[in-house]
């Protein structure tokens, strides 16, 4: 089994022109190194906010790139140049809606702010793609509550292997 290579895309203008740290991707990996113990290649990029950068992006990493697993932070939102989800669905052969449903229905648990997200995930070829807010703390709220699902659907998709610490993250696969 591959070991499976993970792109995590943190999109905002400002952490793009190094105004701003850059929170989310970090968040991100750490998450992601708690959670994941098979092997795994993290791969960390920032692009500014926009449709056709983010697009371009995830087409890269999905078509050239070879990422297996696409995370993205930020541009969820309402304000005007937030548009990661229009980008990922420009860009995606499928769109899973139940990721962004259970995305959001967590958060609001936690702040009613959360109906102002827009997360989501969709697939091209054999990448996932998933997009995140972009605090840390409702990135951890949200990975807890979707990547039970990610490892077998990676498998179903043909993508490289992700086995998880069932401490942090019980992935779920039908028994064989």
């Amino acid at each position: 089994m591959t070991a499976a290579r993970i792109a995590v895309l943190t999109v905002s203008d400002r952490a793009s022109r190094g105004e701003y740290e850059d929170r989310g991707g970090p968040a991100i990996e750490a998450w992601l190194r708690r959670a994941v113990t098979s092997e795994l290649e993290i791969i960390r990029e920032i692009v500014p906010d926009g449709r056709e950068v983010v697009a371009g992006a995830f087409r890269r990493w999905a078509d050239e790139g070879g990422a297996d697993l696409i995370l993205a932070t930020g541009g969820t939102g309402p304000s005007p140049r937030d548009l990661t989800p229009e980008a990922m669905e420009d860009v995606a052969e499928r769109v899973f809606p139940g990721f962004g449903e259970l995305m959001r229905a967590v958060s609001l648990r936690e702040v009613p702010t959360a109906i102002l997200s827009r997360q989501g995930a969709g697939t091209r070829g054999k990448t996932l793609i998933i997009t995140l807010p972009g605090k840390p703390s409702a990135i951890d709220t949200c990975l807890n509550a979707v990547f039970p699902a990610v490892p077998y659907c990676l498998d179903l998709m043909g993508a490289g292997w992700i086995e998880t610490d069932p401490e942090v993250c019980k992935a779920f696969r039908p028994a064989k």
